[in-house]
């Protein structure tokens, strides 16, 4: 599955904690594919931001996005199947990283990179937050949490999947990938 004559990316989105990149290496493990974790992308003055509990501007986002746009890009026209793990919260951003496809026309929503939401609850996502915080695993406070809940926006006519994400990991994957089985049925994937 990890190479297509037609590149394919699916990215596993949602705020911080929702647990995208530990869905995401364990689908692309699955699918014997790579598996990009967007947070690696970040410049080290993103992360030095967000440490603080600042959160990221648009002239933050747009390089940061453009990269991972790049990456995506790559993977498309050497025909690969890749993962990418990206919080996605805006449709403006899903639309830099869906122009990685480059057969994509702006605003149809109809491209080789498709979406899949993390959708958990405000209490749960706390939860994993402060847990991770405590462990030390990661640069982003808790106290982001709100403003990215505020921001993240979805629109039903993008197409985005939706798979709670309150479930098991292993749970979370198979739903996954009983979506992408049925996509790949019905020619959306």
């Amino acid at each position: 599955m990890a190479s297509d004559p037609e590149g394919k990316a699916i990215v596993i989105m949602g705020v911080s904690g929702a647990g995208k990149s530990t869905i995401g290496q364990m689908l692309a493990e699955e699918l014997k594919c790579d598996f990009l974790d967007a947070d690696v992308f970040h410049s080290q003055s993103n992360k030095e931001k967000m440490r603080q509990g600042i959160p990221l501007s648009e002239e933050d986002r747009i390089p940061w996005l453009q990269s991972l746009q790049e990456a995506l890009r790559e993977s498309l026209t050497a025909g690969e199947t890749i993962i990418l793990g990206c919080s996605s919260l805006q449709n403006q951003y899903r639309e830099i990283l869906r122009s990685a496809d480059p057969y994509y026309q702006l605003g149809s929503y109809v491209s080789a990179v498709k979406f899949v939401l993390l959708d958990v609850s405000a209490e749960v996502l706390v939860e994993r937050l402060n847990k991770r915080a405590a462990e030390g695993k990661h640069f982003m406070p808790a106290t982001l949490l709100q403003s990215q809940l505020e921001f993240l926006h979805i629109d039903d006519s993008e197409g985005i999947y939706k798979v709670d994400a309150t479930q098991s990991p292993r749970a979370i994957v198979n739903v996954i990938k009983s979506i992408i089985l049925l996509s790949r049925l019905l020619g959306q994937i």
